[in-house]
């Protein structure tokens, strides 16, 4: 085996592989760099996701034509010269890595005029290779314009999600970006259309409010606190506001976006107690600390963070989160040694003359009953009149009666008009058979609490747990939907608008045709919110749970199964989705619903058990009885 140095080409492509992994990834390092270069204006424009073009513009510093060039090499970069300078990095970017990967697997143009200078010039790059230099009128700053990613490298292009999932990571990436400068100017187009036009913010609030929408920051509650060892601050959400779905947690160190599992974990510790398990509170976290005290050149993209002593930043976040969620808990609470605290309605002394201290008494007749009365004509009587009332004869001569539904319409006020009237032939006399009849011919069925079903089985009794029944028979009607494409929907009597966020509203978009396969009616409204007008047969309509639906829907569509075989993906897609259906539907089933539920239950190819192979059914034998007693 002989051994060779790689080609500087090829030592680009592997590299860009670390580096540059979907246009996104693009998108985030060229915003990083114009923001590095001073900018307070960043404009953003993508093409097919950016699989055809990625287009950034900054009215930055600029670059001098030497430095246009040289920017493509490897580790060309002005921030460190020096071991030392490693341990004071403020900037996004300083290994001068960036550039040079992203040109690499594209053809990349350059445009780009220092203030001072009247004329720019423009450089072009193609797999590592410079193609052209020549001057042109540019404006100050710089436009980096990536056309054509990984069209020298075949397996990698082929490689990417649909443009509506890359899509979604382009502006994950720019919401990362957009919220460490709400000072700044952003701006992010797809195919022509604005999804975003950021104009500089007071506040950081307001800049979230701009990026994530009113539903998020309605829920957010400012904190900050200051260590010896650093400064945090930001928002959080309160415990009522947490949710299933991910997407609002962030964590910042001196201006640069982070992942940490390991922080995370001291912020949910912070809200234990307050939450149910399952659901995670929003979060915008901004640490400033000593930059030699951390450690940002651990991860190729530099989304990871190594701080000098991880466990007194884990307390540190705990015990700042913790402390915000006991003031905020407590915002609401009156403050009884300020008399000048107007939270009270202060009572006047003649606020008894217009409200009794007691009840009021009600007179009523507990031997009334409404089907004895002088409105039933015995056969071959004669009419009895109710006093203060008069017969009423039609043409033809015959006494005619008010009907019962009548009578009690007109004594309780009701305003559905009279009901049908009957003559001496055809009156009911025994109004307490009638009644009889319904009660026979009611289901033998017991409903328990609104979770059981009790019925009789040939050797006993037969216990059905009514969630897990539903969720059976929507898992068999989401199976033959998906593969068939039939689908029962509800309207919703008002459609329910949603804000779920650019980023979440792109899933929507992507699973469009399989959420209407299975009677979903979810249509988009703007950048970031949806309107549902219909949701599956089996479904609660409620505005409330709807919204809650719209959430679980986001953490389902984020969670798929879309590298798995399509008979795997439909059954897993099926089964979340009943799941779903099943535990949103809670009203309270009558003897005749429980019957259809039981009836439809044991037409089920397999009664017994949800896909997911808990038990629905239960038979109590006799003998089981029997010991009891």
């Amino acid at each position: 085996m002989e051994l060779r140095i790689l080609p500087q080409n090829v030592a680009n492509m592997i590299a860009a592989g670390e580096v540059v992994q979907r246009p996104a990834s693009v998108v985030k390092e060229l915003m990083e760099n114009a923001l590095d270069a001073g900018a307070d204006k960043v404009s953003v424009a993508v093409t097919d996701a950016g699989r055809t073009l990625i287009r950034v513009i900054d009215n930055g510093c600029g670059m001098s034509p030497d430095d246009a060039v040289l920017c493509f090499e490897r580790h060309a970069t002005s921030k460190i010269a020096t071991p030392e300078d490693l341990s004071a990095i403020l900037t996004f970017g300083f290994r001068g890595e960036a550039l040079a990967s992203i040109a690499a697997v594209s053809e990349v143009t350059l445009r780009t005029r220092l203030p001072e200078e009247e004329i720019g010039c423009e450089v072009v790059f193609a797999a590592s290779e410079q193609v052209s230099l020549k001057e042109v009128a540019a404006p100050a700053g710089s436009s980096f314009s990536v056309r054509n990613l990984f069209y020298n490298v075949p397996a990698r292009r082929k490689f990417l999600k649909s443009d509506t999932v890359e899509l979604r990571h382009v502006v994950e990436e720019f919401t990362r970006v957009a919220l460490t400068r709400p000072d700044v100017s952003f701006s992010l187009s797809s195919n022509g259309r604005d999804l975003f036009a950021l104009k500089p913010a007071k506040t950081l609030k307001f800049r979230i409010l701009d990026v994530l929408g009113q539903g998020v920051v309605g829920e957010l509650t400012e904190f900050g606190a200051e260590t010896s060892f650093a400064r945090i601050h930001g928002y959080i959400g309160r415990p009522e506001s947490a949710r299933k779905t991910l997407g609002n947690q962030f964590f910042f160190v001196n201006g640069r976006y982070f992942r940490s599992g390991y922080l995370h974990k001291a912020v949910m510790k912070a809200y234990e107690g307050l939450i149910p398990e399952g659901v995670t509170p929003s979060y915008f976290i901004y640490i400033e600390t000593d930059p030699s005290a951390i450690d940002v050149n651990i991860h190729p993209t530099k989304t990871e963070i190594k701080f000098e002593d991880d466990s007194v930043m884990f307390q540190t976040v705990f015990a700042t989160v913790k402390e915000a969620l006991g003031r905020s808990s407590a915002a609401g609470s009156i403050d009884f040694d300020n008399p000048e605290q107007t939270q009270m309605p202060h009572i006047g002394s003649s606020f008894g003359e217009y409200r009794p201290a007691t009840a009021p008494e009600v007179d009523f007749d507990p031997s009334y009953d409404p089907f004895a009365g002088p409105s039933v004509i015995p056969s071959g009587g004669s009419s009895v009149i109710p006093s203060g009332g008069s017969s009423v004869i039609p043409s033809g001569g015959s006494s005619v009666i008010p009907s019962e539904r009548e009578r009690i319409s007109s004594s309780s006020g009701d305003t559905l008009g009279p009901g049908p009237r009957y003559d001496r032939g055809t009156s009911r006399q025994d109004y307490g058979a009638l009644f009889e009849e319904k009660l026979a011919a009611a289901p033998e069925v017991l409903v328990v609490q609104d979770k059981y079903i009790l019925t009789k089985s040939a050797s006993g009794v037969m216990a059905v747990n009514i969630r897990r029944a539903r969720e059976r028979l929507l898992y068999d009607r989401f199976i033959k939907a998906l593969s068939s494409g039939a689908h029962v929907s509800q309207s919703v009597l008002f459609p329910v608008r949603v804000q779920v966020g650019v980023e979440n509203r792109m899933l929507f978009d992507e699973n469009a045709e399989m959420l209407s396969s299975l009677g979903f009616d979810i249509t988009p409204f703007g950048n970031d919110t949806v309107v549902v007008a219909g949701v599956p047969e089996g479904y609660s309509a409620e505005k409330g749970k709807v919204e809650r639906m719209v959430s679980d829907l986001i953490l389902i569509l984020a969670s798929g199964v879309k590298g798995a075989l399509r008979e795997t993906m439909t059954a897993s897609m099926a089964e979340k989705f009943a799941f779903l259906g099943a535990s949103g539907s809670s009203q309270p089933l009558s003897a005749l619903q429980a019957r259809q539920l039981v009836d439809a239950l044991l037409a089920s190819d397999n009664p017994e058990f949800t896909s997911g192979g808990k038990r629905i059914l239960s038979v109590i034998p006799l003998q089981e009885l029997d010991k009891r007693f």
